[in-house]
Parts: C-alpha cells; structure tokens; sequence
C-alpha cells in the first residue's frame, strides 16, 4: 500500500476534517464529486530514463495522486520506461524502481519530463535524443488516441518526435529558441494546451501541468481542491487552443 493511501485509510474522517478546513467543506465536496464523476478510469504514464529530472517527474505524479486518494479521483499514474523495467538513475542522482514498461495502448495520458539538458553526453534529455529510442517511440504513440505532455524540456523530446511542429507549445526558456528553430509555435505561456499536445515551462509548472490536467479531464473543482491540499497557487496563464 502507498504511504499516502495508508494515512488516509487509518486516519478516516479526521483526514476528511483536516482536507476540509484546508480547502473549505464545499470545495472538498465538489472536488470529491467532480473526481468521481468520471466514467472510466484515466490512465497516466509517466515516461522515465536515465537522468531524468526529479521534479520533472515526480511533480506531476504528486499533483495527479493527491487528487486520487484525497479526492477520489478516477485515474492511476504509472511509472514507465522505454527499456526493460529497471532502476533509474535520475539527474542528481536518486534512484528510481521503475516496474512498467512503455505501453501507450494502457495510457490515457503520457508524460513526458525532461533532465540533464546541458550535458549532451551525460544521461539526459539530449542523449536520450540522440539515441532516438523515445523519440520513436512517442511518434508512434502519437496517433491522436491519447494526450501526450511534456514538462520542461521534455517538450524537446517531444519536438524531436516531430510532435510540436507547426503546433502551438513551450518548453524551458533555454530551448525556447531551439523549439522554434524544429518548428514549434511558441507561446509565452506556463502551460500551453493544443488539445491532446500539453507543454509546460521550466521544472515547476510540471506542478501546475497536474492541475491543468485535473481541471482538463475531470473539473476546476477537483483542481482548485488539489491545490489547496497542496498549498500551492498555480501562476501563468494556461494558453487553451479554441
């Protein structure tokens, strides 16, 4: 059992007390109905490698898994890789047991994180490039069946795949120029929706690419409940294709 579904389990109503002096007894009420309001489960995966960044990666699933066990949501997160299920070494060097592999026809949603961009031939965005696995693969997962997001410069991975051309999206401000230079329609925006492509800014706004994600699939309620459980206040705009 998770840590956190182990709390919520043995702490009952008093966890239900604490969420709704958080986020006020409405709030956590229609966050709980929005969340359970989904007729199938949403299936999230998030893409891993070797030198993936820590808070690129574990920011979203944070958000997404607060908004599960807190507020009921009907959704899983996943941990995949394009490789044999093994340890990851991530950017600074945590260690990740991922026990998935890569299935986009088992996702909903894939994410993408990015980490190590600077160093070409260390673990990392750039390497991962190069090699041209993930790419390959995120391009054939694109068929238009599921959303793909990327966080950070996980949008360059996802540019290298083809995805982001001639498509509205971001990425970190320091591949900006070379997001634009593969064919990127950039927009200065935190989060930026061009229907099932998801780009988001630097490191952080993975955070706030959960909670776009929330009020996306299920609700602005479910949303504004994870945040305050959280304690976080989303910033920028989320640039929406009409």
């Amino acid at each position: 059992m998770k840590r956190r579904d182990l709390l919520r389990s043995t702490v009952g109503a008093t966890t239900a007390a604490a969420i709704a002096a958080l986020v006020g007894p409405a709030t956590a009420a229609a966050a709980t109905e929005s969340g359970r309001g989904r007729d199938r489960t949403l299936r999230i995966h998030i893409l891993t490698y070797d030198g993936v960044e820590e808070v690129d990666s574990i920011a979203p699933a944070e958000v997404l898994d607060i908004a599960r066990v807190y507020f009921d949501a009907n959704l899983t997160v996943d941990y995949v890789t394009v490789d044999e299920p093994r340890v990851i070494t991530m950017n600074r060097g945590a260690k990740m047991v991922v026990e998935k592999r890569w299935d986009p026809r088992k996702a909903d949603v894939i994410i993408v994180p990015g980490g190590g961009w600077f160093d070409p031939t260390a673990p990392g965005t750039q390497f991962e490039i190069a090699r041209g696995v993930i790419p390959r693969a995120l391009a054939d997962a694109a068929d238009g069946r599921r959303t793909i997001a990327g966080v950070c410069v996980g949008s360059m991975l996802m540019s290298a795949a083809g995805l982001t051309r001639n498509r509205p999206c971001t990425t970190h401000p320091l591949a900006l120029e070379m997001l634009a230079a593969e064919g990127g329609i950039l927009k200065p925006a935190r989060v930026v929706d061009d229907r099932n492509l998801v780009t988001a800014g630097g490191v952080t706004s993975g955070i706030d690419l959960g909670l776009w994600l929330l009020e996306k699939e299920f609700s602005p309620d479910l949303a504004v409940g994870t945040e305050g459980v959280l304690q976080h206040e989303r910033r920028g705009t989320v640039w929406r294709a009409r």
